[in-house]
């Protein structure tokens, strides 16, 4: 096989790239989107990657040795034994990551949903832990503390309802879960999913501010919400769609809307060409290198 199978776990790094210039120049929507797709894409080649690998031992199953040994022609392995076997453990623990990441996201956001019954989606919990967080769920609900109503004001209680509805409507949580997932199999996608982590939020300031017209207000109630968590470590970001960075989500706030620029999504596109590109020819070098041990 050839250095086909092993580019697609290294080309994620454009998408990470990617990540770093979109956070602040692209429309979150978009940018999040993107940046989603692509990670689970090349995320997936990337596994596909590592279980071709681990395919490759094939040629040390009792059988294939015996039928190598009747042939005389004793054929060259596709890979190193030592590399299939690092791959095994690779997938091995990129899978296990996996799964910890999901059970801890499924059981933080199981733990918040009991906090108290829903009037209007929303969850009002008499906690002294100041807390506004958005629970995904059928139907999704937002969770606000007694902690936390007393730091805001009214119309910053509006403007931090309709951040958290933002993410509910938008299904946030999704996306974050998904980038998390990709991060999980692929350390290099980890920008990416922080990256996506940070949209989520700039997306769902954007839709507060164009819902209430007062984009000042928004930031006033993100900053003054951050402030008052500050000192608490709350079971939110978890779930991924609570905190962020205050200060570039506060500054952007304070700029008019950032337009949309889907050029700007070119190189983590590219990426996912060439991953599955590279995934295919792979995939077609692991046949030949088949074919030739049970085709004489």
């Amino acid at each position: 096989m050839t250095v086909t199978v092993y580019l697609p776990l290294l080309l994620p790094v454009l998408v990470a790239l990617a990540a770093r210039r979109l956070t602040d120049r692209a429309r979150p929507r978009a940018a999040v989107l993107g940046l989603v797709a692509a990670s689970v894409l090349t995320a997936a080649t990337s596994v596909w990657s590592l279980l071709l690998l681990v395919l490759t031992l094939f040629d040390d199953l009792p059988a294939m040795k015996a039928l190598n040994i009747r042939s005389g022609m004793h054929l060259p392995e596709p890979v190193p034994d030592w590399v299939a076997i690092t791959a095994s453990v690779v997938l091995a623990a990129c899978l296990i990551n996996l799964a910890h990441d999901v059970h801890h996201r499924r059981s933080t956001a199981r733990r918040l949903r009991n906090a108290g019954p829903a009037a209007g989606g929303v969850v009002v919990a008499d906690w002294s832990e100041p807390l506004a967080v958005a629970v995904p769920g059928r139907p999704g609900q937002v969770l606000l503390t007694t902690g936390m109503l007393k730091v805001l004001d009214a119309d910053e209680r509006r403007a931090v309802l309709a951040h958290e509805r933002a993410h509910l409507t938008h299904r946030h949580h999704v996306a974050v879960l998904l980038a998390s997932a990709a991060a999980s199999v692929n350390p290099l996608l980890r920008p990416a999913r922080d990256a996506v982590t940070y949209l989520v939020e700039r997306w769902a300031d954007e839709e507060a501010a164009t819902g209430l017209g007062n984009r000042d207000l928004v930031a006033r109630a993100v900053a003054r919400a951050a402030l008052a968590t500050a000192d608490f470590k709350t079971p939110a970001p978890a779930l991924g769609v609570h905190g962020g960075v205050i200060v570039r989500r506060v500054k952007a706030l304070h700029r008019p809307a950032p337009s949309e620029a889907r050029w700007q999504l070119a190189l983590p596109a590219a990426a996912v060409i060439a991953c599955l590109i590279l995934a295919a020819n792979a995939t077609l070098d692991f046949v030949d290198v088949l074919n030739a041990w049970l085709i004489r």
